[in-house]
């Protein structure tokens, strides 16, 4: 942590969440950590709640989510492994309940560690497919990330257990392509941006499509109300 300028997680957040919180009506947003040791007990988790309210998990903007982020920085340990299929299950079962398409499910992902359940999350990625949500994971570090790029379908369509992915839900970037060389951090997440949200249109229309969900209706024009103003003389 840094007084003066955000860490990678930081950047990340903000760069991505800036964008996708202005198609989300309430700016309510949960987050939640994984690959850690939690007070008072030191038990690992890897599906807690940044801002240690299991009950709710939920921020007020991305400033609530960055309160919570640093917050939790400050109560619990870090601790390996690093598991994605607890958090990524957390959200399909949310996605699930939901079939009208009324709403669509976006869930970023931070991490800078190897993945240590890649069979479990290979078969959540798998099961998450069929509901209305798209997965954004940004690798932070000088870590290898050939996993991550196994998980991104863009080549290889995601298996487990002989089971193809419904559809492609997973974009990865490793955060170190973007970084800019002149210490730009705002043309740095402009960049990371672009290229993590490139594919979510898409994969939200991949969705609906295949559902046969129609858009609502548009509503109508605004018409700014006519005043008349009567003078006598």
């Amino acid at each position: 942590m840094n007084p003066y300028q955000l860490n990678a997680y930081g950047m990340a957040l903000r760069a991505v969440g800036e964008i996708i919180q202005d198609y989300d009506s309430d700016k309510m947003f949960p987050a939640l950590g994984f690959g850690a040791k939690l007070p008072p007990d030191g038990r690992i988790s890897h599906e807690f709640a940044l801002n240690g309210n299991p009950q709710n998990p939920y921020c007020s903007g991305i400033d609530g989510v960055m309160e919570a982020y640093y917050m939790s920085l400050k109560s619990v340990q870090l601790y390996g492994p690093t598991n994605f299929a607890p958090v990524i299950n957390h959200v399909a079962r949310y996605a699930a309940s939901i079939k009208d398409g009324s709403q669509y499910f976006v869930l970023l992902i931070i991490t800078d560690g190897v993945i240590s359940d890649m069979a479990q999350t290979k078969e959540s990625i798998v099961h998450a497919a069929k509901f209305p949500m798209s997965i954004i994971i940004v690798g932070v570090g000088p870590a290898e990330f050939d996993a991550m790029e196994e998980l991104d379908g863009d080549e290889v369509r995601v298996s487990s257990r002989g089971v193809y992915a419904e559809r492609d839900i997973v974009q990865f970037v490793p955060f170190r392509d973007y970084v800019d060389r002149t210490g730009n951090h705002v043309l740095s997440m402009a960049r990371l941006a672009r290229d993590v949200l490139a594919e979510i249109p898409d994969q939200f229309l991949s969705y609906m499509r295949v559902r046969g969900i129609k858009p609502s209706p548009a509503p109508p024009p605004y018409t700014p109300p006519i005043h008349v103003v009567q003078t006598q003389i």
